[in-house]
């Protein structure tokens, strides 16, 4: 089986829910990094310039043997489940599922801030969402994790887990302005599962290989 995960150079959680998996479970796979240049030929054609697929024009994709997979829940599975990631039990697998599209939820409340040009009203936009639903789907987030596990489902580390490290550590990176850096400290449970993931052998190879 051929494996190629086609995204930006960054390391932002809807590619690195499949990158960092296949990793882990030393599973071979093309990690192909686009240059923004190449991005308008993408929404422009639905394809990249070599004809590979891009389904709905939107990143990340997944190829397998040539045949092009979207959406971030999709390839996550995918990945989760070649690797090792993604639990066999239907309960299991629907507790990792709905910390996936909680994941993205939190991502589209984030996106129109991050498309406003306009920096005065780009800020009011971030100290909303700083005071009220952030902290409310951190809240929820907190809630599913039980005292006595750091994970969110099947008692060991699976995609919900790395998915959400990977959104923390966008937050706690400074990188989006008016958006406070320490917004997810405060949530006891959280701050353990990310501790966990950090500190993961494997995770800091990943890291040390790829992020810059």
């Amino acid at each position: 089986m051929e494996l190629k995960i086609i995204y930006f150079d960054f390391p932002f959680w809807r590619a690195e829910v499949a990158r960092i998996p296949l990793f882990l479970a030393d599973i071979k796979f093309e990690d192909y990094r686009i240059k923004r240049e190449e991005f308008p030929y993408i929404k422009e054609n639905g394809k990249m310039s070599d004809g590979t697929i891009i389904p709905f024009t939107q990143l990340p994709v997944l190829v397998i043997d040539g045949l092009s997979i979207a959406q971030t829940g999709a390839i996550a599975r995918i990945c989760g489940k070649i690797s090792g990631f993604y639990p066999d039990d239907l309960i299991e697998a629907g507790k990792v599922d709905q910390i996936i599209d909680t994941a993205t939820d939190i991502n589209l409340l984030i996106r129109p801030s991050m498309r406003e040009q306009d920096v005065s009203k780009r800020k009011l936009m971030r100290q909303e969402l700083s005071k009220n639903d952030l902290p409310k789907y951190f809240g929820y987030l907190e809630n599913l994790l039980s005292e006595d596990c750091e994970w969110f489902a099947d008692n060991k580390m699976t995609i919900a887990d790395i998915a959400l490290w990977r959104l923390m550590g966008w937050l706690k990176s400074g990188f989006l302005d008016d958006i406070p850096s320490d917004i997810t400290d405060k949530f006891e449970k959280l701050s353990r599962l990310f501790s966990a993931v950090n500190n993961n052998s494997g995770i800091k190879k990943w890291v040390s290989k790829t992020y810059k």
